[in-house]
């Protein structure tokens, strides 16, 4: 049975030009669906193991004999391209390097971000993994103070119709149906959030997304992993910092886009049926920072 998402159903096709094969094995032991084998020395193709072809592409990219077609489930042979030699990799260092630098930023110069960066970050941010291909990440980009100034104030507009929710009186109601953990974040974070959003908005101030140049929401489907739009949006955060933005991630935004907000979907293209995702917000830093912060696990078990 295959495995159905949002963009695709079915198995994608694959074929095997067996004049060029020679049956080195390297595709059926790298395929994880378990569709290929090899039989009476021919490789054979089974889709009724498993879940048939999902479209991963490895028995295509392991083939150094491109005896392998892929096609299907948002797959095209065109889709393959040669990798990077290793003296264009960066090596551990330059990473760490990169990554002990980015900071979260939330203060930015007044200066726009201009189109060739940002489809640089689009293309890096579309290398990310998932869990099923092909992804069910969508992303809205909002470019532009004015288009972010925009999305904020029909944000808030949303957010202020539903403030009541999150009274101090209905939260006694809340209490004996939920945790004591939401307890804790409705009372300690979502509560005085309110009032700040709304009331930092009406003084000019945008606490919401920060004045960004740049703001993009990863958000996946009802089929995709929970985890799936975390991942781009980190890629997204590391490749700007190697083009010289600043960034961070706004997690405030998406449990109320889940929640309702038909409106706000609406009209900006989200889809009504999404379990959330994350903002994250892009600009040039307004400060230069000269010290890093370590940062450590909240636990790490499993060593010997």
């Amino acid at each position: 049975m295959s495995i159905k998402t949002s963009r695709a159903e079915g198995t994608a096709e694959v074929i095997i030009d067996h004049e060029k094969c020679n049956l080195c094995g390297s595709c059926v032991t790298i395929c994880k669906s378990f569709v290929l084998s090899i039989e009476k020395e021919k490789l054979m193709i089974d889709q009724e193991k498993l879940f048939g072809c999902i479209a991963c592409g490895h028995c295509v990219a392991v083939c150094n004999r491109d005896a392998i077609e892929v096609k299907g489930r948002d797959m095209e042979m065109s889709d393959f391209y040669p990798l990077p030699g290793k003296e264009s990799k960066a090596g551990y260092e330059q990473l760490m390097a990169l990554l002990q630098s980015r900071r979260s930023i939330r203060d930015f110069r007044d200066k726009e971000i201009s189109q060739d960066i940002l489809d640089k970050i689009l293309a890096a941010a579309s290398t990310a993994p998932m869990g099923v291909p092909p992804t069910d990440v969508r992303v809205l980009v909002l470019h532009g103070r004015p288009r972010v100034h925009e999305f904020v104030t029909d944000f808030l507009d949303f957010f202020a119709s539903i403030k009541w929710m999150f009274s101090p009186v209905m939260l006694q109601i809340y209490r004996p149906f939920i945790s004591k953990e939401t307890y804790s974040l409705f009372k300690t974070f979502l509560t005085p959030l309110a009032d700040f959003f709304i009331n930092g908005h009406k003084e000019g101030k945008d606490w919401v997304l920060y004045d960004a140049p740049l703001a993009i929401y990863f958000y996946g489907s009802p089929y995709a992993d929970p985890v799936d739009p975390d991942i781009p949006a980190t890629y997204a955060m590391i490749a700007a910092e190697s083009l010289g933005l600043g960034t961070c991630m706004i997690g405030s935004i998406a449990p109320f886009i889940r929640q309702g907000a038909g409106k706000l979907k609406k009209k900006y293209g989200i889809a009504k049926k999404n379990p959330g995702g994350v903002f994250v917000i892009f600009g040039y830093p307004k400060y230069h920072f000269h010290k890093g912060i370590k940062r450590r696990f909240a636990g790490v078990s499993g060593l010997s």
